[in-house]
């Protein structure tokens, strides 16, 4: 398997703990990929029209697009748990998913806005309004977050604090989160979330 990648990447993050968690990261190969808003990626482009990552290759030539269809496909071939098949956990799994995904989105076109030439300051304030809502709501919810097996909601909801540490450093997020950052303290220690850490280059 090839997957498009980038250390930047939130969602490409996702991918790799759940490949970490499922014992399959050793059985991809990871083609570093730089996907622009404003600068399509011919490369990635023969892969995916969208010039997106993250983006999975499988070895019969099947193209993948997507972190949370690639992270079903993985768990699938591991034979794995980070999807829930039935019942309440079922439902919560996708739920925090969904949560911690829109948190992705509004984070990066947060970012994206700030660094416009003259930011649109009712986006900015939008966004902020939404992040916070947001931790307040995963906050309330921290105890469940511990008490729930490790699922793809769990994971998509630390890759969107990492992704806050990484780019929105000033927020101080766990001042709004207590909670939350308790949770996500002891998370992150585990060794596939210690390993995917975003990084620059």
């Amino acid at each position: 398997m090839k997957l498009h990648w980038s250390p930047k990447s939130p969602y490409v993050r996702k991918v790799m703990i759940c490949a970490q968690e499922l014992g399959l990261a050793e059985r991809m190969e990871l083609i570093r990929s730089v996907a622009a808003m404003l600068k399509p990626n011919e490369r990635l482009m023969q892969d995916n029209p969208l010039s997106k990552i993250p983006t999975l290759v499988l070895d019969d030539g099947f193209v993948l697009f997507d972190s949370v269809v690639i992270c079903e496909y993985l768990n699938d071939l591991g034979g794995g748990s980070l999807f829930p098949t039935q019942g309440a956990d079922k439902w919560q799994a996708l739920r925090w998913h969904a949560l911690g995904d829109g948190l992705l989105d509004a984070l990066i076109l947060w970012r994206n806005e700030r660094e416009r030439n003259v930011p649109l300051k009712a986006l900015i304030d939008a966004f902020e309004s939404k992040t916070r809502a947001v931790l307040k709501q995963l906050d309330d919810e921290a105890q469940a977050l511990n008490e729930t097996a490790l699922s793809i909601g769990h994971v998509t909801v630390g890759c969107a604090l990492g992704y806050m540490d990484y780019r929105f450093g000033t927020l101080g997020w766990r001042g709004i989160a207590p909670r939350l950052a308790e949770w996500y303290a002891e998370t992150r220690t585990r060794p596939s979330f210690h390993n995917t850490e975003p990084v620059d280059g």
